[in-house]
């Protein structure tokens, strides 16, 4: 069974730090490109950033460049994604997913797995 499991989340004062974790099971990560999303209540769902181990490439949103950045280990099936310098406007469930393919690009096909998110709080 194809499985990606999100952690890392908590609650965090503004200027803080957290590094989010996405384990992936039952599929060729290197296969896969994997990204991380987040939606805020009342909100659209927003794709944050995106990796391909196999390639090394990233694709980031723009807004959250300089804070947010990501990283894999292919050995661990693991995608990573420390976030820096935390707002409260970064609140939202953080959800890790999977779409097959080597390269992060602005337009990307949906991605077909998602894990079950974790919940990250900045308080003020």
């Amino acid at each position: 069974d194809v499985q990606l499991q999100a952690s890392g989340g908590g609650l965090v004062q503004a200027g803080g730090s957290l590094r989010l974790s996405c384990v992936a099971s039952g599929f060729t990560f290197d296969d896969y490109a994997i990204g991380w999303f987040r939606q805020a209540p009342g909100k659209e769902r927003e794709r944050v950033s995106c990796i391909s181990s196999s390639t090394g490439s990233t694709l980031s949103a723009d807004s959250l460049k300089g804070r947010f950045t990501i990283s894999s280990d292919s050995a661990k099936n693991s995608v990573y994604l420390q976030m820096n310098s935390l707002k409260p406007e970064d609140t939202a469930i953080y959800y890790c997913a999977a779409v097959r393919g080597r390269w992060c690009v602005s337009t990307m096909p949906p991605f077909e797995y998602w894990g079950q998110g974790t919940q990250v709080t900045v308080s003020s």
